[in-house]
C-alpha cells in the first residue's frame, strides 16, 4: 500500500518565482531565488514586503510582469514541510468559486503563523549517572524526594522541571538542587505533542447485519482509493441512518481501514459541544485520542497540532469547519458528520460551505468522502437521487430500540396560563416521566431569558447600538446582549427613552425563562440548561453530558447544541416548546432546516430499552413540516420540497449569489448598491432582486444593502459576477462581499 501520494515538484534556483502571501491579495508576487537557495512549489518561505518580513508559499514560476530591478530576493526557506499539491489546488479552486482574493483563502490554511517559526525548545532532565552511594560529596546526599525524582526518570523519557516535580510529588526546588548537584543532566527538548497512535486492530463492537453491510461498502471504497493502479479512488457516500442507528461505529470501520493503509483521516463536526462525546467513543474504539482542531485550543496547542499534521504525524484529526484547510500531506479519507448542519457554512470573510469544499478536496486528492446524517440536506439528497453520490442506509436503531412516537400539540386549542410556555398536555407528560424515574428534555431554540425587552410605559424597545437587532436579556449573566456583534450592557433601572423607573418588561421566552417556569412547576426535579452561553468549551459540555448520563439531571433544557449526537439512555420524553420558530422569516431553506432540527432533537428520545415520546407545541399542525415529522415521512417531505424548489428554480436546481454592500456611511453604501442595481446583468435566465436594505440593515456599526442574483443551474455565475463588479468603482470604505450559494439572508 502507498504511504504517500505526493507528486514530483519542480525545483527553482537562480530565477524568479511567484510567492503567494496570506493577505487579501488577488495574486502572488514575484521574487528572485538567491543563488545559494533552492526552492520548490509549495515551499514555505520568508520574503520582504515593504519594511517587514512576511511568510508565504512558493506558488509557481514568476510571471515576468515586473522589471527585474524592482524584484527582491527571498529571505529564506522555512523549516516546515511543503504545502501539498492538493491543498494548493483547493486554495485556487476556493478562491475562484467564492470570488475571494487568493491570499485570503491561503490565510485560512496558514491560520497559525507561529507554527512556521522554528520549534521552541525547553530544558529537560535525565539522570546524570552519578554514584549516589558516594558520600564524599555532601551535595548528592539522597533524600526520599530525590529518590522519587530519579524513579520517575527511570521509568520514562526526559522531562522538564515542572512536569518532573509534579510527577514525583516534589517541589520544583528539589529538581533545581539536583541539577546544581550534578545528579540530573540538562538536555534540550523541542516542544511537541505526545501523540498516541490509534490502534486500528483493536476488537470492534459487534455490528448488526445492516451496519456490517454499510461498513463493508465504506471500507471497500477506502481500499479502492489505496490501490496504486487506479485513478478512481474518489467517491461520495451518504451514510443515511436514523438517529441512534450507530452511524459513528460504521464509519469507524472506514477510519480503521484508512489508518491501516498509512494515510490520514479528517472528521468534521458541526458543534464544539459534540467533540467530547465523540472523542470518548473514538478512544474506546481505537485506544487513543485523535488530534482536535477547534476554537477552544490554546495558542501552543494550535501551533503544535498544525506542525504535527503538516509532518504527517497525526493519523486522525477531528475538528470544526476550519480543519478542512489544515496542511495534510497524505489525506486518505474525510468524514462530514451531520452533513446537513448549517454550521458548516461560513458567512464572514471567505464565504464557503465546508461540506462542499470537503467534497472538492476529496476529488482533488482522489480519495473517498463520507457524509453522515439522519436528515440529509436537499443538495445531498438530490445528488443521491441523480446517482452522483452513493448511499448506505441504516433503517433500525442500534440494539433494537424503537423510534419515538411524535405527537403535535395544537396550541390554538390549548388553554394556557398567563406567562406560561408549557402546554397542559406537556406538563402532564413531564410529570409522568419524572414519576417513572425517567429523564426529560425541553427544547427551545432561543438563548437567554427573553428575546425582547420593552418599556410598559412608552413602548420603547432596547436595541443594540451597533446593529438593527433587539438586545436579548441573559438573566443568569445579569446583562442584555446582542447575539450578532457581542455588545453587552447591564439592565438599566429605568427606561432609556422616557426615564420611567422599573418599567422594563421581558417579552417572550428564552431557555432561561423556560427553566424558571419548569423549576416552579417541578420543584423536586433537578434542572440544567444546555446552550452555547453555558457550554463554552468541550470540557464544560462533557461534564454536563456525564451528569446527564449519570442521572444527576432530571430535566435538561436547551437549544440546538443538545439536538444531535448525544446519547442519553434514560431520556424518554422530548418537549419542543415553539416548534414553529424556524418557519418564520421567508428563508428558502426554512422548512428544510426546521424539519432537520426537530427530527434531530426528537431522536434524543427512547434510544435504549424504554420507548420514547416527542410532543411538538405548534400553532401550525397542518404545515407539511409538522405533518412529515408526525407521520415519519422524511423522504416524501424531501421529495416534495425538491419539487417546490425545482418549480421555482431555487437551489439545488438553480443558482443564487448574494452581494452585500456595507460601509460606515449610509449614503455611500446606498449609492454603491443602487449603482450595482443599475448595472445588473440582464441576460436570459438571470434575475437580480434588489438593492434593498438588509433585514439587519446595520451590523457591527456598518450599514448594509443586499442584492440577490438568481440564475439557471447551467449559468456561469462567477463569470457574470466578475463582469458585473468590474463596471462599478467605489471607495475603500465601502465593501462588497460576495456569497455564492448563500444560506443566510440577513
Amino acid at each position: 500500500m502507498p504511504t504517500s501520494h505526493a507528486t514530483p515538484r519542480r525545483t527553482y534556483r537562480e530565477e524568479r518565482v511567484s510567492v503567494l502571501l496570506p493577505l487579501p491579495l488577488t495574486g502572488a508576487y514575484d521574487y528572485f531565488v538567491p543563488t545559494d537557495l533552492s526552492v520548490s512549489v509549495g515551499d514555505f518561505v520568508s520574503v520582504p514586503l515593504g519594511k517587514r518580513d512576511v511568510k508565504g508559499v512558493v506558488w509557481g514560476p514568476g510571471t515576468n510582469e515586473v522589471a527585474a530591478e524592482k524584484l527582491k530576493n527571498i529571505n529564506g526557506l522555512l523549516d516546515v514541510p511543503p504545502m501539498s499539491r492538493d491543498l494548493r489546488k483547493l486554495v485556487d479552486w476556493t478562491s475562484s468559486y467564492t470570488l475571494s482574493p487568493l491570499g485570503a483563502v491561503l490565510r485560512m490554511s496558514m491560520s497559525v503563523p507561529a507554527a512556521l517559526d522554528p520549534p521552541k525548545t525547553r530544558t529537560g532532565y535525565l539522570p546524570a549517572g552519578v554514584d549516589v552511594k558516594d558520600e564524599s560529596d555532601s551535595r548528592i546526599r539522597m533524600t526520599d524526594a530525590r529518590r522519587r525524582v530519579l524513579a520517575v526518570l527511570a521509568e520514562g523519557p526526559p522531562r522538564v522541571a515542572a512536569e518532573l516535580a509534579r510527577s514525583a510529588g516534589v517541589s520544583p526546588s528539589v529538581v533545581r538542587s539536583m541539577a546544581d548537584a550534578g545528579l540530573l543532566k540538562p538536555i534540550t527538548l523541542e516542544q511537541h505533542l505526545d501523540l498516541e497512535k490509534p490502534d486500528w486492530e483493536r476488537p470492534r463492537p459487534i455490528l448488526s447485519p445492516s451496519q456490517a453491510e454499510a461498513a463493508k461498502a465504506l471500507t471497500d471504497a477506502v481500499e479502492v482509493a489505496n490501490d496504486q493502479d487506479t485513478d478512481e479512488g474518489f467517491s461520495v457516500t451518504l451514510l443515511d441512518g436514523v438517529t441512534g442507528s450507530g452511524k459513528t461505529e460504521v464509519y469507524f470501520e472506514a477510519i480503521a481501514a484508512t489508518i491501516s493503509a498509512g494515510r490520514q483521516v479528517l472528521v468534521l463536526l458541526p458543534e464544539i459541544a459534540l467533540t467530547a462525546q465523540w472523542l470518548k467513543r473514538f478512544t474506546e474504539r481505537f485506544g487513543a485520542k485523535p488530534l482536535e482542531w477547534h476554537s477552544d485550543l490554546t495558542g501552543v496547542e494550535r501551533r503544535l497540532t498544525w506542525r504535527a499534521i503538516a509532518a504527517g504525524e497525526a493519523n486522525v484529526v477531528v475538528g470544526a469547519r476550519s480543519a478542512l484547510f489544515l496542511p495534510f500531506p497524505n489525506l486518505g479519507l474525510t468524514i462530514v458528520d451531520e452533513e446537513h448542519d448549517g454550521s458548516f457554512k461560513q458567512d464572514d470573510g471567505v464565504c464557503y460551505n465546508a461540506r462542499d469544499m470537503a467534497v472538492v478536496r476529496a476529488q482533488m486528492g482522489n480519495f473517498p468522502i463520507i457524509l453522515s446524517t439522519a436528515t440529509p440536506s436537499l443538495e445531498t439528497f438530490t445528488n443521491v437521487q441523480s446517482g452522483r453520490y452513493e448511499r448506505q442506509i441504516l433503517v433500525d436503531r442500534h440494539g433494537g430500540a424503537e423510534m419515538p412516537d411524535i405527537v403535535a400539540i395544537d396550541m390554538r386549542t390549548e388553554e394556557m396560563e398567563s406567562q406560561s410556555w408549557l402546554a397542559p398536555g406537556l406538563q402532564d407528560a413531564v410529570a409522568a416521566s419524572l414519576a417513572a424515574g425517567e429523564q426529560v428534555m425541553l427544547f427551545l431554540n432561543r438563548r437567554g431569558y427573553a428575546p425582547l425587552t420593552l418599556c410598559r410605559h412608552c413602548g420603547h424597545r432596547l436595541q443594540c447600538p451597533n446593529c438593527t437587532s433587539w438586545l436579548v436579556e441573559h438573566r443568569l449573566q445579569r446583562n442584555l446582549s446582542c447575539h450578532h456583534c457581542g455588545f453587552s450592557m447591564e439592565p438599566p433601572g429605568e427606561c432609556p427613552e422616557c426615564s420611567e423607573p422599573e418599567s422594563l418588561a421581558a417579552c417572550g421566552p428564552g431557555v432561561e425563562r423556560l427553566a424558571e417556569e419548569t423549576t416552579d412547576r417541578f420543584p423536586q426535579a433537578r434542572c440544567e440548561i444546555m446552550a452555547s452561553d453555558t457550554m463554552q468549551s468541550p470540557a464544560a459540555a462533557a461534564a454536563l453530558v456525564r451528569r446527564m448520563q449519570n442521572r444527576e439531571i432530571d430535566i435538561l433544557i436547551g437549544t440546538q447544541i443538545m439536538a444531535k449526537g448525544h446519547h442519553f439512555p434514560y431520556l424518554t420524553l422530548v418537549g419542543v416548546i415553539d416548534a414553529d420558530l424556524g418557519l418564520a422569516g421567508g428563508d428558502l431553506r426554512a422548512a428544510e432546516r426546521t424539519f432537520q432540527l426537530l427530527h434531530q432533537v426528537s431522536g434524543r428520545a427512547g434510544r435504549a430499552e424504554r420507548p420514547g415520546k416527542v410532543l411538538l407545541q405548534t400553532y401550525r399542525p397542518e404545515d407539511p413540516v409538522m405533518e412529515a415529522l408526525v407521520a415519519g415521512t422524511r423522504d416524501q417531505f424531501l421529495a416534495t420540497e425538491a419539487e417546490e424548489r425545482k418549480r421555482h428554480g431555487m437551489p439545488p436546481f438553480g443558482r443564487l449569489a448574494a452581494l452585500i454592500v456595507s460601509g460606515s456611511d449610509a449614503v455611500e453604501v446606498e449609492n454603491v448598491a443602487r449603482a450595482l442595481g443599475r448595472k445588473a446583468p440582464s441576460e436570459e435566465g438571470v434575475f437580480v432582486l434588489g438593492p434593498a436594505p438588509a433585514p439587519l440593515s446595520i451590523l457591527r456599526g456598518r450599514h448594509r444593502f443586499r442584492l440577490l442574483l438568481k440564475a439557471r443551474r447551467d449559468s456561469n455565475v462567477r463569470g457574470i459576477l466578475r463582469h458585473w463588479l468590474k463596471q462599478i468603482r467605489f471607495r475603500g470604505n465601502v465593501r462588497v462581499q460576495i456569497d455564492v450559494d448563500p444560506h443566510n439572508f440577513l
